[in-house]
């Protein structure tokens, strides 16, 4: 049936009740009405083909069930993956989500906090970052959940996270183990927080074995808009060669970076990992199908997800939190690469 312009005291006139009524049956409030009623009013508005405003509804019920999400890359396979999930979680309990890409740019991340609020979500979850989230440029006092990303304030905001220092921990020992002499940490500028604590776990190892810093290098990867990651890394890592530069070992501080890496060997004759031993971070669905298999990192999306999603919730629902930090385990996959 073609819709039509049919107000809610429409609703009520054809159904012979009051308009305050029709909005209990519209939203669920049982009780004040018999079964009948119900059922009366519930054929009127298919009959008519009623549709809530839910603009209005929202306004009514200050309450959208709607959630943001603020994600640096939507094309970083750990990003589309977490979030794939989160809105899997979150559609489950009744929550639609908008996802925001930020593309790692602040102006444009103040863009879509701004437009998150005109949509009254109902919670935020803020995924990673280059700095720490601002809740001051929210208008209204919202639900936020950072995930992998500090805060400006922790006061009513919730942070969980994988262990990423101690990833840098695991893949750094992980190298010295294989018996790497000369390391160079691989990275891409600007940096997330994450890889932030993920190079501190790196350089805090080196020193804890006594690692000669004069053996170490670190490899910067400038974002470009129009080269990827991976085809960065392997461009810079040549050039390093060809200048002069030697290392018997990798650690990049994600998977696509590791990738370019492993390219750049295949074009200066090295072999891996008898030459060369690399490790990534993220645990990218690439990892397992290049060749040789990559060594890295892998963060547990699952728990992530689950954890973010139950506990922005729970603050909508007015409950308070008591673990404002929760750390998520991670775990090194050792494959061919070292």
């Amino acid at each position: 049936m073609e819709k039509k312009n049919v107000s809610i005291k429409d609703i009520a006139k054809l159904s012979g009740v009051s308009v305050a009524t029709v909005s209990r049956v519209i939203n669920n409030d049982s009780g004040r009405f018999s079964e009948k009623t119900r059922k009366k009013v519930q054929a009127v508005i298919a009959e008519t083909n009623y549709e809530t405003n839910t603009v209005a509804k929202s306004l009514r019920m200050k309450k959208s069930n709607t959630i943001g999400i603020l994600v640096p890359d939507i094309s970083n396979s750990f990003f589309s993956e977490l979030v794939r999930k989160l809105e899997m979680q979150l559609f489950e309990e009744g929550y639609s989500t908008i996802i925001c890409n930020t593309n790692r740019e602040k102006e444009k991340e103040k863009a879509y906090l701004t437009i998150l609020e005109s949509k009254m979500v109902d919670g935020l979850i803020v995924i990673s970052g280059q700095k720490e989230f601002i809740a001051g440029d929210l208008n209204r006092k919202i639900p936020i959940i950072c995930i992998d990303r500090k805060p400006e304030s922790t006061d009513d905001i919730a942070i969980i996270h994988s262990d990423n220092y101690q990833g840098g921990v695991l893949a750094t020992e992980e190298l010295l183990n294989s018996g790497c002499k000369r390391i160079a940490l691989l990275t891409s500028q600007p940096m997330l927080s994450s890889s932030n604590h993920r190079r501190k776990g790196f350089i805090d190892t080196l020193k804890k074995h006594q690692f000669p810093l004069e053996n170490y290098t670190q490899i910067e990867v400038v974002a470009d808009k129009l080269l990827s990651q991976t085809e960065m890394a392997k461009a810079e890592i040549r050039k390093r060669v060809k200048e002069g530069e030697r290392f018997d070992g990798v650690f990049a501080l994600n998977d696509r970076l590791a990738i370019g890496a492993i390219e750049a060997t295949y074009t200066m004759e090295l072999e891996i990992p008898k030459d060369i031993r690399i490790v990534g971070f993220d645990n990218d669905p690439i990892s397992r199908y290049c060749n040789p298999k990559l060594t890295t990192i892998k963060q547990n999306t699952d728990e992530l997800s689950k954890r973010a999603s139950t506990t922005l919730i729970s603050l909508i629902n007015g409950n308070v939190i008591e673990e404002k930090q929760q750390v998520i385990p991670i775990e090194l996959i050792r494959r061919g690469t070292t």
